[in-house]
């Protein structure tokens, strides 16, 4: 098996939260940071669908938190956007980076446009008043409310 290729089965791991099943993948070779067709990490997919054991055991594991999808996407981002407060807490704990551009926007930008409240006042209590929209953001957002 190619250590560096994200198999489907693997990514299913993932997402579906199978922590002990990767976690013998992991044990078997499978590089932690390995990416799926799209860029995405094994990181990315548990992040994204909400799945804080396997999110737990990547970064325990040493999975780099903030790299990016082939859409720029990093893993704070998507549950930024998908609203996991747990998620999001153990990714700056271990180091992410709230204002990541993202393609244009930032984790702040995606859970201010999404109504993420609880994860909106994470982000600005891990960097203050840097975590604050996007200048062209608050513009839109703005101009989107009319």
């Amino acid at each position: 098996m190619n250590s560096d290729l994200l198999s489907d089965a693997a990514a299913d791991l993932a997402r579906n939260g199978d922590a002990i099943g990767l976690g013998a993948l992991l044990k078997g070779g499978l590089a932690v940071d390995a990416r799926d067709a799209k860029g995405n990490t094994l990181l990315m997919l548990a992040s994204y669908h909400g799945k804080a054991e396997v999110v737990k055991l990547l970064l325990k594991s040493g999975a780099t938190v903030d790299l990016r999808n082939d859409k720029g996407q990093t893993p704070l981002g998507g549950v930024a956007f998908k609203g996991y407060v747990e998620i999001a807490t153990l990714l700056l704990d271990a180091g992410a980076d709230p204002l990541a551009d993202q393609g244009g926007s930032t984790p702040v930008d995606y859970a201010t446009m999404f109504g993420r409240q609880e994860i909106l006042a994470l982000l600005r209590e891990r960097r203050g008043a840097a975590a604050k929209p996007t200048r062209w953001f608050s513009k839109l957002i703005g101009w989107m409310r009319g």
